[in-house]
């Protein structure tokens, strides 16, 4: 007996979502990978968009028969596979990235790195390699015609290659039934979750000459024997065809029955599975939804992930405030309001600015740009705080703020309601900034060449008396996670002043071009400003003036 659907799709309703409380740095980094994937934020997306798109494409147009979008839902599934669900080891934590995975059997094309050359270079200390595997298939699915996946953050990126887990195309039915009960999975949540991922992909001829020949097609150049007729999009038609008799699945059909694993699958409950699908296209997008979610979760026991990140109402984004060289703070920004008509041309949008010293300030903002996600289902327009723009209509310019009075939190004005997160606001860090008086000591020694040496001038809240103030760098650790370095910035025996004396200055000398936030303690917590800073955007430090000595003449 096998259990009835409808516990497949329990999954859906029991999940536990939660909107956290901005300002949250990893949960916002997560949320905005999830949520802002379009080319005007990030260009995630883009790699699905459209759905067709593969990024070793050939040159002349010619279809290859391949799109990112099957290669990255066989990443998720090859890097869960590993978990043992006795032991609560491996699953999915990137660690498909480890030569010595992608060299096994069970690993086989170019997918794997195809996939990680484009996810890598989204990685930061917030957005784990890990993560972003999962985000990518919820990118993939969401944009090429899925359901809605829930996704989790946190997942750590793992030191070392785990065991294999993969099932191979030639594994008997019972080997098959092992391997995903190994992974957590029942039979019947075998067939769902094969039939799920094969919507979309096909095998291609090159890893495995023993299950598709060579095509000859020059719209299939690469020899990719295609799932379903609609390899790029999500759809039930592996499971209309099944059942139809007209599918071309390489794993059902092939000339080589050993290799015909899907056949085997499919089948096992009598077609019971298969053909619930083919009747009912949102029973499939549901329990595809309900299971992809729970193999992106199947994660090292030791991994704590956070609640389904749930978009924000209203977000703020690219929040950034400098101490300029006029002696006034600058507040830059934007906010997002979350799935609302783009160019609403009867909304107003208000930023309140509440300062340290009570007092609060109005400012309207200007539409500047959108994003979307889900396939264009979802979008939401950008306002900003910059109070000008330039000839193309682009905000520029900055909000100058009273630096004595400086500012605690923010609201938002939408239409006459006030949004601010239940009465907390949104709270800014103006403690620790940047300050415009930086500057380079030492030029390259051409003009093509970057900075050799300069200053970072720090600007501390005069009484605020932090822990520690230190730069910081993201890098690469051995094992190519992303890291912090952090180099401490001393307070000098006698600061300077800024900002009327509302701040005071400390200062770092830095020695080469690469790119730095700013971070502190305060009170028992860490801080990091989002703002990056480095030698190559900073002019020469003026010429510090001598005083000249005249030696005095006999007699004078």
């Amino acid at each position: 007996m096998f259990p009835p659907l409808a516990l497949l799709l329990s999954y859906a309703v029991t999940v536990s979502a939660a909107v956290h409380t901005w300002p949250s740095p990893k949960l916002d980094a997560l949320e905005a990978q999830r949520w802002d994937q379009d080319d005007t934020i990030n260009g995630f997306s883009s790699f699905v968009q459209p759905c067709t798109f593969f990024i070793r494409g050939n040159d002349d147009g010619s279809e290859t028969g391949r799109a990112n979008g099957p290669d990255w839902i066989r990443t998720a599934y090859h890097d869960m596979a590993t978990h043992n669900s006795e032991d609560g080891t491996g699953g999915l934590d990137a660690s498909i990235r480890f030569a010595e995975e992608q060299s096994r059997p069970e690993n086989a094309g170019t997918g794997f790195q195809n996939t990680l050359d484009v996810f890598v270079a989204f990685t930061t200390r917030h957005v784990s390699l890990a993560d972003l595997i999962a985000i990518g298939l919820v990118t993939a699915v969401e944009n090429c015609g899925g359901p809605q996946i829930y996704f989790r953050g946190g997942r750590i990126d793992a030191a070392e290659p785990n065991a294999p887990g993969v099932p191979e195309p030639q594994g008997d039915l019972n080997a098959h039934i092992a391997s995903f009960k190994k992974q957590g999975f029942t039979q019947t949540e075998m067939i769902g979750l094969v039939a799920c991922g094969h919507s979309f992909g096909g095998v291609e001829h090159k890893p495995f000459p023993e299950i598709v020949p060579e095509l000859n097609d020059p719209n299939n150049t690469l020899s990719v024997q295609h799932f379903d007729t609609t390899f790029d999009f999500f759809d039930n038609k592996v499971a209309t065809e099944y059942i139809a008799g007209t599918s071309q699945n390489p794993l059902l059909v092939g000339a080589n029955d050993t290799t015909n694993s899907d056949k085997r699958i499919f089948a096992s409950d009598g077609n019971k599975t298969m053909a619930s699908f083919a009747d009912s296209s949102e029973l499939f997008a549901s329990t595809c939804a309900s299971l992809f979610s729970r193999m992106l979760d199947t994660v090292p026991k030791d991994v704590e992930l956070s609640d389904v990140i749930d978009p924000l109402p209203v977000k703020p984004s690219e929040v950034q405030i400098v101490l300029g060289t006029n002696g006034k703070l600058q507040l830059s920004g934007v906010v997002r309001l979350f799935n609302v008509t783009v160019d609403d041309p009867q909304r107003t949008v208000q930023l309140l600015i509440d300062s340290h010293s009570g007092e609060t300030t109005t400012t309207t903002l200007a539409l500047d740009r959108f994003s979307s996600a889900m396939g264009g289902r979802v979008q939401s327009p950008f306002y900003a705080f910059n109070q000008s723009q330039d000839a193309d209509g682009n905000q520029v310019g900055v909000i100058e703020l009273d630096p004595a009075k400086g500012i605690e939190k923010m609201r938002f004005n939408i239409n006459g309601k006030v949004e601010d997160q239940g009465g907390v606001g949104f709270k800014v860090e103006d403690g620790v900034v940047f300050s415009e008086t930086s500057c380079i000591t030492t030029v390259g020694a051409t003009e093509d060449d970057d900075p050799v040496a300069g200053r970072f001038d720090i600007a501390v809240r005069t009484g605020l008396n932090p822990t520690r103030v230190f730069l910081e760098q993201e890098v690469k650790d051995s094992i190519n996670r992303t890291v912090v370095k952090e180099t401490s910035v001393e307070k000098p025996a006698q600061p300077g002043s800024a900002g009327d004396g509302a701040y005071e200055i400390w200062s770092i000398q830095v020695n080469d071009a690469n790119t730095y936030t700013i971070g502190a303690e305060i009170d028992g917590g860490k801080f990091s400003t989002i703002d990056t800073h480095s030698l190559k955007e900073l002019t020469a430090c003026a010429p510090t003036k001598r005083r000249v000595w005249h030696k005095r003449r006999p007699g004078a």
